[in-house]
């Protein structure tokens, strides 16, 4: 069911939810989470396509956010949607123009779901400080994705610098197998030292920086960052140890090789994640991430990062397989 509200009020909408729930017997019990989206206008359809998705394992109310043109006059657009194509959610989205443009607490107040955690994402342009935002004050957790920043690196530096607990960037949610793999070959009874970390990918990608200044804070070793001479997103790392080197590589979407000294090659599954696939992993926690902001405010700050321009070409793999380059 959609109905679409033409300007009008935050209490108008909520009063059209309650019909609606009247008329399709939905109710709001089942729900966990208020989902508020802040999307910029022509990008939006990503976005709500991966909420919807995610709402199947968190079911939640979305809020969407569009700004149109703030110096028009005042006013404010709604669609609402419940059942069917909205998954298990209820979907409210605002359109705004005029003061309305601005995503306000005072804008969504009447829309959020009494007693629940609320969730703030930002999939396009990010915010000065997500904590300072007016939303992002009230939010339990704060969701940016540096990758589509303008200059990727540049946006992680500044999260960094205006870190708040309940931060979160879904360049590091991205890295999560990657990481659960890495995880497992540092685990090795048979320690080695390791000197040296290489991660090889897209110098747009902010993941891969992420990653390089994981494994170098963590391990106390020096990072070098090798751009890759393709577009394509984070496809290998290695971790020089004293017994040789071992390797993830993964040329393609899904599966990657494990190399490593006195050991055959392994297969293993290490596919590129979607949109929907982070924003739900994300949803599943709803207290600070410590291991991202240590990274973020100590690692960055601290590791020892070298970026150097690949020359080879990268074997193997064909391009038309490769990932995006803001992928992991």
């Amino acid at each position: 069911m959609i109905r679409t509200l033409k300007d009008t009020t935050s209490s108008t909408i909520d009063k059209e939810l309650a019909r609606m729930r009247d008329d399709t017997g939905i109710s709001t019990l089942g729900r966990v989470l208020t989902l508020v989206i802040m999307a910029d206008k022509g990008h939006s359809k990503n976005a709500i396509d991966a909420a919807i998705a995610a709402s199947h394992e968190h079911p939640c109310r979305i809020i969407v956010h569009i700004a149109h043109d703030v110096s028009g006059d005042n006013r404010l657009d709604a669609e609402v949607s419940m059942g069917g194509d909205a998954g298990a959610s209820e979907i409210v989205i605002l359109r705004g123009w005029g003061e309305s443009a601005r995503p306000t607490e005072s804008l969504i107040a009447a829309l959020l779901l009494p007693d629940a955690p609320i969730v703030a994402w930002w999939p396009h342009s990010l915010p000065e400080c997500p904590a300072d935002h007016s939303i992002g004050r009230i939010a339990h957790r704060r969701i940016t994705d540096s990758a589509r920043a303008e200059v990727p690196w540049d946006a992680l530096e500044a999260l960094r610098l205006r870190y708040s607990p309940g931060d979160t960037d879904l360049a590091w949610t991205r890295l999560t197998l990657w990481r659960i793999q890495l995880a497992a070959v540092m685990d090795d009874p048979e320690t080695h030292h390791v000197s040296k970390v290489i991660v090889e990918g897209s110098e747009k990608s902010p993941s891969v920086l992420l990653l390089g200044t994981w494994l170098g804070y963590r391990l106390g070793a020096t990072v070098e960052i090798q751009e890759s001479p393709q577009q394509r997103g984070l496809y290998r790392v290695s971790l020089c140890r004293d017994d040789g080197q071992v390797t993830i590589y993964r040329p393609g979407q899904n599966i990657a090789t494990l190399s490593s000294p006195g050991s055959a090659d392994q297969q293993i599954a290490l596919p590129v994640r979607t949109l929907s696939e982070c924003l739900a992993e994300e949803l599943r926690r709803l207290d600070p991430d410590e291991v991202f902001g240590d990274v973020l405010q100590n690692g960055l700050a601290s590791s020892d990062v070298k970026f150097v321009q690949g020359q080879a070409p990268v074997p193997a793999g064909d391009p038309n397989r490769y990932t995006e380059v803001y992928d992991a």
